[in-house]
């Protein structure tokens, strides 16, 4: 996956998270940032891989965020792993 489809991935994900009255709140308190400056810095690909290593924390947030934004299960890791810092997985 190349960056720039990451980062449009990373946004969708960050829409879907911005939108969920339970998770939001505890992403923002797990990441420090405030609402107004996440608002700001949305489209930074450090925010976008705080947003991705969050919501890949849980199978179930995955799911639900797949299921909202129709986008791939997968596609919040391998965006990640295309994002700066990302791990480079080689299934053998």
């Amino acid at each position: 996956m190349q960056q720039e489809s990451a980062e449009l991935i990373g946004l969708k994900v960050l829409g879907w998270l911005a939108s969920d009255e339970d998770i939001f709140p505890v992403f923002l308190g797990a990441s420090g940032i405030a609402a107004n400056e996440l608002k700001e810095r949305a489209g930074e690909v450090e925010i976008l891989c705080a947003v991705l290593d969050f919501v890949t924390m849980d199978d179930e947030w995955v799911q639900a965020c797949a299921r909202a934004t129709g986008i791939d299960p997968h596609d919040p890791m391998r965006a990640r792993q295309a994002l700066p810092g990302g791990a480079q997985i080689h299934w053998t």
